[in-house]
C-alpha cells in the first residue's frame, strides 16, 4: 500500500554555529539550543523529495535547496506525521554532509564544517514495517547565515569606522560600517564589516595611509556566487596575496539585496611592514569593488581613517582625506566655479559692448587659460596620489574633462579668420565643446563631492546644487538683459557683477567644506 509523503521545513533563528555538526543532543526534539524563539518569517531554502509516495523499503532523494542565502549548519530527519521520533535510515555522498545516529541508527543528516552551503542531498530508505500511512521530513537550521549589524556600542564598546559619518547599518543600507572588539580574556578581536557591493568588501590594517604593507580581511563572492571569508596581505599597488585564515572562528556571512555583510573572531595577531602585534596603533581601510570567478578586481572606492587606531580602545573613527586630494578637489572647483564660468560668460555677453570690445578677448583667453592650468594641476595631482582608478564615474569624467579642456585651447589657436566663410563652423564646435566640458566638469564635481561628502544630510551635494541654479539664472538674466534694446551697459554690468558673487559665495562655502572634511 503506498504512503503519502509531506514535506515540512522548521527553521530557527541563530545564535551561535555548531561546526562540527555533531549535535546528536538535537536529535529528540530537533531543537538547535540557541535558546531564542522560532523564526517566524518565511523559510530561506526548501526541502524537496524525488517522490510523493512511497512502500516499504524504497528510497527517497532528498534536497536542502537554499534561496537567496547560503545555510552552514542544518539537521535533516523523517518523521510520522505527529511523530515524535526519526523513522528510517540515511546515507549520504560528499563531504558536506554526515549521518548522526539516533534512536540506535543512522536516521538523522547534518553538516560537516562551517563553509556556505547552497545544496545537500541525501538518500532515505524507508523503514520495512511501521504503522504510519505518511511521513514529513523536519529540517532545522543550526547556522543560518543571516546578520544583523549595527552601531549598536560604537564608542562604548567597540571601534566604529563607517561611511557617512554616524550612519547605521540596521537602519541605512547604503552605510559602509567596519567595526572590532577586543577580548578581555585573550587575544581575540571580533570583526564586523557591512556594506553596499556586488562583489567584495574588504578590511585593512596598516601603519600608514597607503596601500602596501597591510594586514587584510576579505569578504566577497566566490566562483559559485557564495560569500567566503579570506585572509591577505598587500605588497603594493597589486591585488593583494590570499594567505590561509588561520586562527579564525564563529564566521558569519550573508548578502541580501546587494548588501554584503560580515562577522567573525580573529586570534591571528595584526602583521604588518614594521609591527606584528594586536595591541599596535593602526590605520584602518575600508575597500569595496567587484569580483570575477571568485577574484577580486581592483576596488571601486576606499575610505581611510584620519588618525592611527588601538582597536582596544573603543572610540568612533573618521574618514581621512588626504591633503592631494583636497587640493585637487579646491582646484577643480575654482576652474569651473569661477575662472572657466567668468571665462565663458566674458566671450558670451560682454564682447558686443562698446567698452569691453578691446579687452573681452584677452580677459576671456586669461581665464580660460587659468581654468585649464588648474584642471591639470588638480588631474596631476589625483592621479599621482591614487595612481589608478577608484571612484566610480568620478576618474572617467575627471578624464573626459581634462581631454577636451587640453584640446580646447589648441583648437582656438588653428581658427580660421572672422571673414573666412568656415569660421562659423569654428565658433559653433567652439562653443559646443565649451557647454560639454562645462557640464560634464559639474557632474565629476558631483561625483567627487559625494565621495567625500561624509555628512549625514549631504550638505556639499545641497550646496553645489544651488551653485548649479544660481548660475543657471545667471546665464537666463543676462541672456534676457542682451535681447532687452532698452537696456543699458552700464545696468548690464552691475547684474553681471551681482549675479557673479553669487558664484563665489557658493565657491567659498565648498572650500570651507572640503577643508573641514
Amino acid at each position: 500500500m503506498d504512503r503519502y509523503i509531506l514535506i515540512i521545513a522548521c527553521v530557527l533563528r541563530v545564535v551561535r554555529c555548531y561546526s562540527s555538526g555533531e549535535v546528536t543532543e538535537a536529535c529528540d526534539d530537533m531543537a538547535p539550543q540557541h535558546f531564542v524563539t522560532a523564526q517566524t518569517s518565511p523559510a530561506p531554502f526548501s526541502v524537496t523529495a524525488d517522490r510523493s509516495s512511497f512502500k516499504e523499503g524504497d528510497e527517497i532523494t532528498v534536497r536542502l535547496i537554499a534561496d537567496s542565502t547560503p545555510f552552514i549548519g542544518f539537521m535533516l530527519q523523517a518523521r510520522a506525521v505527529n511523530g515524535s521520533s526519526p523513522v528510517g535510515v540515511f546515507t549520504v555522498t560528499g563531504g558536506e554532509a554526515q549521518l548522526l545516529t539516533c534512536n540506535g541508527q543512522p536516521s538523522a543528516v547534518s553538516h560537516t564544517s562551517a563553509s556556505a552551503k547552497l545544496s545537500i542531498q541525501g538518500t532515505w530508505r524507508a523503514p520495512t514495517s511501521d504503522d504510519f500511512n505518511s511521513i514529513q521530513f523536519i529540517k532545522i537550521d543550526l547556522c543560518l547565515q543571516q546578520l544583523s549589524i549595527s552601531s549598536a556600542g560604537c564608542g562604548s564598546s567597540k571601534v566604529c569606522f563607517r561611511q557617512p559619518l554616524n550612519c547605521d547599518p540596521g537602519v541605512s543600507p547604503d552605510c559602509y560600517f567596519l567595526s572590532t572588539m577586543t577580548s578581555t580574556r585573550d587575544t581575540a578581536i571580533h570583526l564586523e564589516m557591512n556594506g553596499p557591493s556586488d562583489g567584495y568588501i574588504a578590511i585593512g590594517f596598516s601603519d600608514d595611509q597607503m596601500m602596501g604593507s597591510d594586514d587584510i580581511f576579505i569578504c566577497g563572492r566566490d566562483s559559485n556566487g557564495i560569500i567566503q571569508l579570506q585572509h591577505a596581505y598587500s605588497t603594493g599597488r597589486r591585488r593583494p596575496d590570499i594567505v590561509p585564515l588561520g586562527n579564525v572562528s564563529d564566521v558569519k556571512s550573508s548578502m541580501k539585496d546587494g548588501i554584503i555583510s560580515c562577522s567573525f573572531m580573529t586570534r591571528n595577531p595584526i602583521s604588518t611592514r614594521r609591527s606584528v602585534r594586536s595591541s599596535c596603533p593602526y590605520y584602518l581601510m575600508f575597500a569595496h569593488g567587484p569580483t570575477s570567478n571568485g577574484e577580486i578586481g581592483h576596488h571601486t572606492s576606499t575610505f581611510i581613517s584620519d588618525t592611527k587606531m588601538d582597536i582596544s580602545r573603543p572610540r568612533v573613527v573618521t574618514n581621512a582625506i588626504q591633503p592631494l586630494i583636497k587640493a585637487h578637489g579646491a582646484l577643480m572647483l575654482i576652474a569651473w566655479m569661477t575662472t572657466g564660468s567668468l571665462g565663458m560668460i566674458t566671450a558670451r555677453y560682454l564682447k558686443e559692448k562698446e567698452c569691453w570690445q578691446d579687452v573681452w578677448f584677452l580677459a576671456h583667453v586669461f581665464l580660460m587659460t587659468l581654468t585649464v592650468a588648474a584642471t591639470t594641476i588638480a588631474f596631476i595631482l589625483s592621479f599621482s596620489h591614487v595612481r589608478g582608478w577608484s571612484g566610480g564615474a568620478h576618474p572617467v569624467l575627471g578624464c573626459v574633462v581634462m581631454i577636451l579642456a587640453f584640446f580646447q585651447p589648441i583648437a582656438a589657436m588653428f581658427r580660421c579668420g572672422p571673414q573666412r566663410r568656415w569660421r562659423i563652423l569654428f565658433n559653433w564646435s567652439h562653443a559646443l565643446n565649451a557647454v560639454a566640458i562645462k557640464v560634464l566638469a559639474v557632474a565629476a564635481i558631483f561625483t567627487g563631492l559625494s565621495l567625500i561628502d561624509s555628512s549625514e544630510d549631504k550638505w556639499l551635494l545641497k550646496v553645489m546644487g544651488g551653485f548649479v541654479g544660481w548660475e543657471a539664472s545667471v546665464y537666463i538674466l543676462l541672456d534676457v538683459h542682451m535681447r532687452c534694446k532698452r537696456s543699458g551697459e552700464r545696468k548690464q554690468i552691475y547684474i553681471f557683477i551681482f549675479l557673479n558673487s553669487g558664484n563665489v559665495a557658493f565657491l567659498v562655502a565648498l572650500l570651507v567644506g572640503i577643508g573641514m572634511s
